[in-house]
């Protein structure tokens, strides 16, 4: 199979890594950095082109792993629908051509894929796991929260996508977090939030957002999501009459209470937890992995069902919406 990846900034580089762990894959990038191309060159022997047209006419890909900046999708998925190229898309965060696109996969008959990391995390899934399973109404109160210079202490956080009030640094976070939740404690029914700007930073949107959800099926949580604190911190309780969970985001802090030794238990898991220098603790590389390899199970079976969908990701983003308006 052949697959072009198109941005190779810090994402498009990590799903290269794991692209090439395929021996039958063969990849192809595309940036509009000349920098950028020739640092894929060097570090991973790939041949790089200057447009997805150049790409297609020249090496007739399959699909293509869409890793540029969240605004620049809509135009981008449909270019490569248009060539009949299966879609994997980082999150959009805007909806931004959701209808349209949709309908061309549909009537060109490829996968449309969109990344939805969290929901591919051993923790994650366990937690949806026993909620889906719970017998009494579950509470969460679930904090993320990470001073926003911090996210890529590379470069500046007004040079990149998050600097940007429609696909601004918390925006992100609950498009990120938002469809394990959902998932995990049923689609909301209601929400309301207390939003404010707490910091010095020089954005122009909300830094930190309480956020109250209540479910359809009587689950509620209290969602704080922010770009204020100092100390990275992903950390939820999850708890009911006969039901507690707790994680700190990592590997190694899922934990749940023992009903008979009234005691919490840590989970642990087989596989073992893979970082990459300059990020929090808690983002690991399995789950990237593994939403990579679903893409690929799809298109070699289309009636496969994904984790996450546009069509949820559509209602999704109206939410959000609602919550910063």
């Amino acid at each position: 199979m052949k697959i072009i990846v198109i941005g190779l900034g810090s994402m498009g580089k990590r799903r290269i890594r794991l692209l090439s762990e395929h021996r039958d894959i063969e990849l192809f990038g595309i940036d509009s950095q000349e920098s950028r191309c020739n640092e894929v060159k060097e570090k991973f022997g790939l041949k790089c082109y200057a447009s997805i047209a150049e790409v297609v006419e020249a090496e007739h890909p399959d699909a293509a792993v869409i890793s540029t900046s969240p605004l620049s999708h809509a135009a981008i998925i449909k270019e490569c629908l248009t060539h009949n190229l299966h879609v994997f898309t980082e999150i959009n965060l805007v909806a931004d051509g959701y209808a349209e696109n949709m309908a061309l996969a549909k009537e060109k008959r490829k996968v449309l894929f969109l990344s939805s990391t969290f929901l591919y995390r051993k923790e994650t899934q366990t937690i949806i796991e026993k909620a889906n399973k719970a017998t009494c109404p579950l509470n969460y109160i679930y904090h993320i929260g990470q001073y926003l210079p911090d996210w890529h202490p590379w470069e500046s956080y007004n040079s990149y996508f998050i600097g940007n009030p429609r696909t601004n640094g918390c925006r992100e976070i609950m498009a990120i977090d938002l469809p394990w939740i959902v998932t995990a404690f049923g689609p909301i029914k209601n929400v309301s939030a207390v939003k404010s700007k707490n910091t010095e930073l020089n954005i122009s949107y909300n830094d930190n957002y309480l956020i109250t959800i209540e479910h359809e099926n009587c689950n509620k949580g209290v969602l704080a999501v922010d770009v204020v604190t100092r100390k990275s911190i992903r950390h939820i309780d999850v708890y009911g009459e006969a039901f507690q969970m707790s994680w700190n985001g990592t590997a190694d802090s899922l934990q749940e209470y023992n009903l008979e030794t009234k005691e919490m238990r840590t989970i642990h898991f087989d596989d073992a937890s893979e970082h990459v220098d300059g990020y929090a603790a808690f983002i690991t590389e399995n789950p990237y992995r593994e939403e990579l390899n679903a893409f690929l199970a799809q298109i070699a079976a289309t009636t496969a069902v994904p984790a996450w969908t546009f069509e949820k990701d559509f209602e999704l983003l109206k939410i959000i919406d609602q919550i910063e308006a």
